[in-house]
């Protein structure tokens, strides 16, 4: 399993493409979006101004780049080519190939987010103690496994020829309604209403609450928790279900 680890990570990291648009591009969109705001203006009903908040938010945009596209299109591709079923002939358990997965978008997820950290401290001049850098890294890190479960799911329940249409529905999906590209507090209220029970949106929460200086919200972390035992067992159920049909 060590091996297969492995060579996933290695394989996320020779690809250049996925590397641009996981790594690089959500501190550009940071650029884009907060690069000519003040610091002074708050960003109605969060306390933050638009470069902390949209620090966080970009940074869990990136951390869902590379769990759930890099999951869910590669898993339908070696569905496809039928790399999955040569490892189940082997003694690898079903669980350690998706820990392998998990670990290889965990690992490119990882600079993603401290990148987005980088950029917002040097051109923006956004400054938090020492802890609470830590603790955003590691709870954006941590939270972004909820969306390697569903991104392992999305790859066994699509063919590769649909698994990227489908992807990038469910990630834009996610990433507008959860309010990771602006504020929730723009949308009309219906559809605050619909977007405070998004993961993504209890994603971001959880940095933003740490940028506030206090603990993550529970109800945040609840919901979290509830959508990645959602999507980790949908994920167990089709990934059984693909092996009966192999």
């Amino acid at each position: 399993m060590n091996s297969l680890i492995k060579l996933e990570i290695t394989r996320a990291l020779r690809n250049r493409k996925f590397l641009f648009f996981s790594v690089v591009y959500p501190s550009l969109l940071f650029l884009l979006i907060a690069g000519g705001a003040d610091s002074k203006t708050l960003v109605d009903g969060t306390g933050l101004n638009l470069a902390s908040f949209m620090m966080v938010s970009m940074a869990s945009f990136g951390a869902l780049t590379a769990v759930l596209l890099g999951n869910s299109q590669q898993i339908a591709k070696e569905r496809e080519n039928g790399w999955v079923r040569q490892l189940r002939l082997s003694t690898l358990p079903g669980r350690g190939y998706v820990l392998a997965k998990t670990a290889s978008a965990a690992v490119v997820s990882l600079p993603s987010i401290v990148i987005v950290f980088v950029v917002a401290a040097v051109f923006k001049n956004v400054t938090f103690d020492a802890w609470q850098w830590l603790a955003l890294t590691g709870a954006i890190w941590a939270g972004s496994l909820c969306f390697a479960a569903l991104g392992v799911a999305i790859g066994y329940l699509v063919s590769g020829d649909a698994v990227r249409p489908v992807a990038m529905l469910v990630y834009f999906g996610l990433s507008i309604l959860g309010g990771l590209w602006m504020p929730t507090t723009t949308f009309p209220q219906w559809l605050q209403d619909v977007a405070d029970w998004m993961p993504t949106h209890a994603y971001a929460a959880l940095g933003q609450a740490i940028e506030l200086g206090n603990a993550p919200h529970a109800q945040d972390v609840a919901l979290i928790a509830v959508y990645f035992a959602l999507f980790a067992g949908g994920a167990a159920w089709l990934y059984r279900k693909d092996t009966l049909k192999a």
